[in-house]
């Protein structure tokens, strides 16, 4: 992981990650064989590695987006922070959708394309675009219920 990574710190963390996911998960995980338990540590691994760089990707972005506005702008830290996860969830979202529901909620979200235009550039119908689109936006739906219950759960009694 380190050569993977380039970084012997990030290396570490994912390979601390990859165990407490075995330690810790829901069902009591029984291996046949050494190569079987290395296999199954191997793909743990690999798949935190994706997403630590699909986090840097969204980082990335994020600061470049804050370089391109003036300082005066910046969000607070603790804003920034908030947008981070908030992105981070969304693109969580996103990657548990079909490939064609998740870039036709990207192309008609964000690039405001009509879901005729939608549908042209993926070889769909626009109904079926409204479909794919409504899917990923019941998961936005879902997000965002279970950020406000996070935010209720933490409120102080009044």
């Amino acid at each position: 992981m380190r050569r993977r990574l380039g970084n012997g710190a990030d290396a570490a963390d994912l390979a601390h990650d990859t165990f407490v996911r075995l330690i810790s998960g829901r069902t009591q995980r029984r291996f046949d064989s050494v190569a079987e338990a290395r296999a199954y540590l191997r793909t743990t691994a690999q798949h935190l590695c994706i997403n630590l760089w699909r986090r840097q990707e969204i980082e990335k972005a994020w600061l470049d987006t804050l370089a391109s506005m003036p300082l005066a702008n910046h969000p607070s830290a603790e804003r920034q922070a908030m947008v981070l996860q908030a992105l981070e969830e969304v693109l969580t979202m996103l990657h548990q959708l079909s490939p064609k529901a998740a870039r036709a909620f990207t192309l008609a979200v964000i690039c405001e394309m009509t879901d005729d235009e939608v549908g042209l550039e993926l070889g769909v119908s626009g109904r079926m675009v409204r479909k794919y689109v409504a899917q990923a936006m019941l998961g936005c739906l879902s997000l965002r219920a279970r950020q406000t219950a996070t935010e209720l759960s933490h409120e102080p009694a009044a």
